[in-house]
């Protein structure tokens, strides 16, 4: 009875226009859609070239390669069994775990047999698939790549670039955009980066790494620093910091070894920071050459509020002058000169020299260091005379550097960079470094006397380890407690021993700053690390070419023909690569079915297999450059 009630013949007739109705709108808008012009959708494909990283000379430290990530869709395989056997061998998969990965995922759209396989790799599948009409089966996904032919030479500059073609760490990071810019809908559809000559030279740099490393070693520290830089130009030729990663495996690289310690650590220096406080109390009248001090082996004081002040010294060094507090590394003196000025006019001369700032190097996350202020809630009466030795006050490697350079330029210090120049892929040359003096910090009369000071050191002081009998050099050690997380105060086992050299002291050509963290048994720089000040700065002297005394000269008219570097044949043996310079090699390395070994730098002197050896997959030819 209710169903008959609501089946009314009105309501049906409702029902059936308005369904009507509907059907007609649908109607309507599928025939526009049908009859409507069809719309060309130009799809757009952009390509991005990255671009190289150089070092000064132009030897290639950073290239893009050709990767290709290696799918298999296992629905797709009609016959597993012959699918293997063509794969498995080339791929180097064993052929009963292929067997079992594509039965057991056939319902998967994807499985990745192979990450990041080089062009050779992809040409051989590429055959085997086109051959074979296994175009639904196997895919090919290409990806950004890198090659790192100096595999860990000045790993922490370069950087590297990850999977997804953005640069994760170095000069690979931080000029990302200019690398490989980002695409424009505007732009051409082909967008090229540009390439990155360096400042380092990757020749020296070898060279002072294995300096390094052997002090490393030897020393048993837990890191190493080493900064050579270009006095008058701020150009950084080296710049080490160890441990470092192989950037051809960086994924698999420690923290230790990715960390960039000269722009990230911050750590006090120690006496090496007795150049810059007498620097400053030089330069602002509060001291002279002539004055001298009494140093009995400890400065004691109390202030009227009752605050007591006592900082040791190594020694009795009696009455002294400036020049002799620098030389003996006397605490004691130190701390009377910092009575003489000001607390706020010392840490504004302090920070003129760059500390607490920024270098504005081209490397990602760079720290400030810290310098306090007299506000600052630990500051105490002790602070002045600490920071005059070094402590209290946190620095980076490259600040001292660049510190350093207002000593060697009349007292302007000079920015630092480790970029030369920038060119297109063509060549053409869109950025070159020219110079910058910042403003003058100190005046020329005390840099001169700093400079004198610090040969004085060199010779007779506590650097005199670091002394080159032909050539005149300035430098200046320090041995400094490190923090010690767990007490909140200072280790007695853990010190930063650290140098700083300029030379020649007449005319700066070069600063060299080395710094040894966490030594074990001898820790005094004047003893571990002044005598790798010496070793390296004779090491760049003679690779530079700058004139010892009673060296002789040979004139030359500058000029040298290099013939193009010739192709490496491999026609099925080992060809003879004695001869070659390293750069050549560069063509071996890119070729991925062969391990290449290459020991030294120069030029190839012996070679293991010989000549005329028959080549094989995956062989190891070991070079032996000198």
């Amino acid at each position: 009875m209710h169903s008959q009630g609501f089946l009314k013949k009105g309501r049906i007739i409702f029902l059936l226009v308005t369904a009507g109705i509907f059907s007609l709108l649908i109607l309507v808008q599928y025939s526009k859609l049908a009859f409507a012009p069809v719309e060309n959708v130009d799809e757009q494909h952009f390509s991005v070239s990255r671009g190289s990283i150089l070092d000064k000379n132009g030897k290639p430290l950073a290239v893009s390669t050709n990767f290709y990530n290696v799918g298999i869709t296992p629905s797709s395989i009609p016959d597993s069994a012959e699918f293997v056997k063509l794969y498995a061998p080339v791929l180097k998969i064993d052929e009963t775990r292929l067997i079992s990965m594509i039965s057991s995922s056939r319902n998967s759209q994807y499985i990745l047999l192979k990450k990041k396989a080089d062009q050779e790799l992809y040409e051989q599948l590429k055959d085997i698939t086109e051959k074979n009409g296994y175009y639904s089966a196997v895919r090919f996904d290409p990806v950004p790549g890198r090659i790192y032919p100096e595999n860990n030479l000045a790993s922490q500059v370069i950087g590297y670039m990850g999977v997804d073609g953005e640069g994760l760490s170095g000069i690979e990071k931080s000029r990302q955009q200019i690398l490989s810019p980002a695409a424009n809908p505007q732009a051409p559809l082909d967008i090229k980066g540009q390439n990155i000559f360096l400042t380092i030279d990757a020749n020296l740099q070898f060279k002072l790494e294995k300096i390094a490393r052997n002090a490393l070693e030897t020393t048993q520290a837990s890191s190493l620093m080493l900064i050579a830089a270009e006095a008058k130009t701020g150009e950084i030729l080296s710049y080490i910091s160890l441990p470092a990663a192989n950037l051809n495996e960086y994924p698999k690289a420690s923290s230790e070894e990715k960390k960039d310690r000269p722009a990230m650590e911050n750590y006090e220096p120690g006496s090496v920071f007795k150049i810059f406080s007498i620097a400053s109390f030089f330069d602002s009248g509060a001291i002279t050459e002539k004055d001298i001090f009494l140093c009995d082996g400890i400065f004691e004081k109390k202030t009227n509020s009752g605050e007591k002040i006592k900082i040791t010294c190594l020694d009795h060094h009696g009455w002294i002058t400036a020049r002799d507090a620098l030389k003996y590394s006397c605490n004691d003196a130190l701390a009377q000169m910092a009575e003489r000025i000001e607390s706020e006019q010392f840490l504004a001369r302090i920070r003129s020299f760059g500390f607490g700032s920024k270098t504005g190097i081209e490397l990602p996350g760079e720290t400030q260091g810290a310098v306090r202020n007299t506000s600052d809630r630990f500051w105490s009466a002790r602070s002045k005379p600490t920071i005059a030795i070094g402590q209290e006050i946190s620095v980076s490697a490259l600040q001292m550097v660049q510190a350093a350079s207002a000593l060697a330029n009349g007292g302007s210090p000079v920015q630092l960079t480790l970029i030369k120049k920038i060119t297109t892929m063509e060549g053409v040359q869109t950025y070159t470094h020219i110079p910058q003096l910042k403003n003058q910090i100190i005046k020329d009369t005390t840099a001169s006397y700093i400079l004198s000071c610090m040969e004085t050191v060199a010779k007779s002081g506590t650097g005199s380890r670091a002394n080159l009998s032909d050539i005149s050099i300035g430098v200046k050690t320090g041995t400094a407690q490190m923090a010690d997380s767990q007490t909140v105060g200072y280790s007695k086992t853990d010190f930063i021993s650290n140098c700083i050299a300029i030379f020649p002291v007449e005319d700066p050509e070069i600063i060299l700053y080395i710094v040894i963290e966490k030594a074990k048994g001898e820790t005094y720089a004047g003893r571990i690390v002044a005598p790798v000040i010496g070793e390296a700065a004779s090491v760049i002297i003679d690779h530079l070419g700058i004139s010892r005394g009673n060296a002789a000269s040979l004139a030359h008219s500058g000029l040298i023909r290099i013939k193009p570097d010739s192709k490496i044949n491999l026609d099925g043996t080992i060809p003879d690569l004695t001869g070659l310079p390293k750069r050549q090699l560069l063509q071996l390395l890119l070729n991925s079915s062969l391990n290449i070994k290459i020991n030294g730098d120069g030029w190839v002197k012996s070679q293991n297999p010989p000549p005329g050896t028959p080549l094989e997959e995956g062989m190891e030819i070991e070079l032996y450059l000198e």
